[in-house]
């Protein structure tokens, strides 16, 4: 590792729940889970406070039978209650580096974890506490992704990094369209306008008018998070228009 100033100093990390499944079907990995422990532990040995929103995909997909022809407001919650979980995985991971954790959920259960509450989770980083936001928005019918990028904003990040199974944003995937294009840079506009998907289109638009950058990468890779952080390696960096 270089010794480059990070270029971030409080940043919000989204990690998709397919992300904590390593080379299983569902569930966790445990090795993923702890390898994703010490990448956050690095950035935050380099002065960056971080907090983290972790999807629940790859709890629900093992469920997902059972919400078949259930409507999706209960769907929704039943997501939300698997985030619930894959915090408090990642929770136990961190506490095991070493790393003071708090999970907050937006369906209050304070037998498990704190209710969110803004200013608390504040103070919580200013201590180096990472924080961890379960249950999304709380309300059904919004995205992890969406619940990202409003935490981001509530908690004045100076940009919201999205941890990927690919390198940064192309203009197909890469896995399945080799000649794909690869950017470097883009804008929300061009974000929105050529359905890139890389997130969300609400979450797209509240990084937008909050002017909250996203920059997408691989989490693969021995200290791929810290690289990013420093400006290394590659990714993509989602901006308003120069």
């Amino acid at each position: 590792m270089s010794a480059a100033a990070p270029q971030f100093r409080r940043v919000l990390l989204k990690i998709s729940g397919e992300g904590l499944m390593g080379s299983r079907e569902f569930g966790l990995d445990s090795q993923t889970v702890a390898s994703i422990a010490r990448e956050v532990r690095t950035v935050r040995e380099m002065g960056v406070q971080v907090c983290l929103v972790i999807g629940g995909g790859n709890i629900f997909r093992g469920v997902s039978g059972a919400a078949q022809g259930m409507d999706r407001t209960s769907a929704d919650y039943m997501g939300m209650l698997a985030t619930v979980m894959n915090a408090m995985a990642v929770q136990s991971a961190l506490e095991k580096v070493g790393v003071q954790t708090r999970v907050q959920s937006a369906i209050p259960m304070e037998a498990v974890c704190e209710p969110y509450i803004r200013r608390r989770a504040i103070r919580h980083m200013e201590k180096d506490r990472v924080v961890i936001f379960a249950a999304g928005t709380g309300n059904p019918f919004f995205t992890t992704d969406t619940a990202a990028a409003l935490r981001a904003v509530e908690m004045n990040c100076d940009a919201l990094l999205k941890a990927t199974n690919v390198d940064g944003v192309y203009s197909a995937d890469p896995k399945k369209v080799p000649d794909a294009q690869y950017y470097a840079r883009l804008t929300y506009t061009d974000v929105l306008a050529r359905d890139l998907r890389v997130m969300d289109a609400s979450a797209i638009a509240l990084a937008r008018e909050n002017g909250l950058p996203i920059v997408v990468f691989d989490m693969h890779g021995d200290d791929a998070f810290a690289h990013v952080m420093k400006g290394e390696g590659r990714y993509t960096i989602i901006t308003e228009e120069e």
